[in-house]
Parts: structure tokens; C-alpha cells; sequence
């Protein structure tokens, strides 16, 4: 039988995802030892948060496989999935599931460290816009969002273990090399994003998290605040 190979994960999402992968292991421990790697718990949030803002561009101009429209999980694609009809590439309905629950948990995840603080010394760079009250208990948000994200990574490793040994198919391999092997031929055309579109997601990215974490959005929204305030209580 003839085989050949298809390109299902281009080289930005490829990085994307071992960079993100990376990013959380190293947040996690640099949280959990806390002291002086406090402050690289703190940095690392923002790699998190430009990952995630890079991800959600890439996911209207990527390729093909990485533009959430190619893969949302809707009602006839998850029955075509369960009734055992699905031949398509990338994520399955299951795995784009998996994928929108990972992401909406690194949402919540890096948006609440923003707000967060740990009552010694460490403040999310948005700290300053919200009362201490709200700021705790974003923070413990945070904490459970974590462990939100932490049982969703665990399902997905499941996954992943229960398709190399039961179904024996690799999916660690094609988020590495960028193809998966498929038994036929096949002329599907698959658009790789682009390097010029890679640059201006990254720029995106880059210049959204320097303005949260150089304290710029605290210099254009605090005056904004004092405005209202002022407006909302007037001097009688």
C-alpha cells in the first residue's frame, strides 16, 4: 500500500508548544520553590502570556492545521469522530476539545497572575489596578487554575500514552517533525503560515506583554481611573 506524509503542525506552532511546555514546568517549580526564584516565577508568567496571545493570532493566520476554524469541535464532527467515520489530519474532535480547555485554562491562569500577589514581596504587574481584596482572591483563582491546567496535562499525556500503545500511533513524533505518515497519497494542500505572518505574531505578542510588564498600561489606565473616580464622586 502506497504511503506518503502530510505536514499537519507548522514549525511556529511546533515552537509554541515545546517552548510552552517548558515555560509551565519552569513556572511551576520556580513557584513552588518561591525565595529569590519568585521573581523568575513572575517572568516566566509573562513568557506564558506571550505564548498565549501568539497562539490566539496564529489561530486566524497560521497553517492550516493550526487555525482554530479547521479544527473547532462541532456537534457533526464529534458524531462523525464517535461513530469511528473521521479520516481528516490534526486534531480530532477530542483533541480539539482538549485543545480550547488547555488554552481557556492558560487564560485564566496567566490573566489572574497578573492581579496576583504572594503577601511578601511579589506583585502581578496589574496588582496596582484593583484592591488587595480583589487581589487575593484572584490569587487563589490562580492556584486553581493551575490545578485545572495540571489535570488537563495529564489527560493529554493519558492520551497521548493510550494512542502509542493501543493504537499505535505516534503523536509526540509529527509535533516534532511536523508530519505525520499517512497510508495513501494524498494532494491536499496545506498552507504553512508563513514567516512574514510568524514575525508580526510575535510583534504582537512582544509589544503586549512589555506593555503589561514595563508598567505602561498602568501609566495609560490609572489616570482613566482617577478620572472616573472623580467623576463617580463628586464634591458636594
Amino acid at each position: 500500500m502506497a504511503s506518503s506524509k502530510i505536514q499537519v503542525w507548522d514549525l511556529p506552532l511546533r515552537i509554541f508548544h515545546w517552548v510552552l511546555v517548558f515555560t509551565i514546568l519552569a513556572a511551576y517549580i520556580t513557584g513552588e520553590l518561591g525565595g529569590l526564584l519568585t521573581d523568575w516565577h513572575g517572568r516566566l508568567g509573562g513568557l506564558a502570556l506571550g505564548l498565549l496571545i501568539f497562539r490566539l493570532i496564529w489561530g486566524f493566520i497560521g497553517g492550516t492545521h493550526a487555525r482554530f476554524k479547521n479544527f473547532f469541535p462541532t456537534t457533526s464532527k464529534i458524531k462523525t469522530y464517535v461513530k469511528g467515520h473521521w479520516n481528516e489530519f490534526g486534531h480530532n474532535p477530542l483533541g480539539a476539545l482538549s485543545v480550547f480547555a488547555l488554552l481557556a485554562s492558560l487564560a485564566t491562569l496567566v490573566c489572574t497572575g497578573l492581579f496576583a500577589n504572594d503577601d511578601i514581596g511579589f506583585n502581578g504587574p496589574l496588582v496596582n489596578l484593583i484592591d488587595k481584596s480583589q487581589s487575593d482572591w484572584l490569587t487563589g483563582l490562580h492556584g486553581l487554575a493551575f490545578n485545572a491546567l495540571l489535570t488537563l496535562v495529564i489527560f493529554h499525556i493519558t492520551a497521548i500514552a493510550f494512542y502509542f500503545f493501543f493504537k499505535k500511533k505516534n503523536l509526540v513524533k509529527p509535533m516534532i517533525t511536523g508530519y505525520q505518515e499517512i497510508s495513501t497519497e494524498t494532494n491536499r494542500k496545506v498552507n504553512r503560515g508563513g514567516i512574514f505572518k510568524f514575525i508580526i505574531a510575535t510583534a504582537i505578542a512582544s509589544l503586549i506583554v512589555w506593555a503589561i510588564f514595563d508598567g505602561e498600561v498602568i501609566k495609560l489606565i490609572s489616570p482613566l481611573q482617577n478620572t472616573i473616580t472623580n467623576v463617580s464622586t463628586p464634591n458636594w
